[in-house]
């Protein structure tokens, strides 16, 4: 399985729904529908995502140089 880590790529707000799809196989539309959903429901889902938000690391971007 990949780290948790929110991609530089795909990123619609912060990466978080990106980088929990991608850490668990799912399709990046997929978890954040799940998570649109959830928002019906009482509860901090909100105040989660900004945590994760903060919590997760971002991709780091790899640099490749020619010799």
């Amino acid at each position: 399985m990949n780290t948790l880590e929110r991609p530089l790529d795909g990123r619609i707000l912060g990466g978080v729904c990106a980088g929990l799809a991608r850490r668990f196989g799912l399709t990046p539309l997929t978890v954040r529908v799940l998570f649109l959903l959830s928002l019906l429901l009482p509860g901090p889902q909100f105040i989660a995502y900004i945590a994760m938000w903060i919590i997760i690391p971002s991709e780091q971007r790899t640099v490749t140089r020619a010799a």
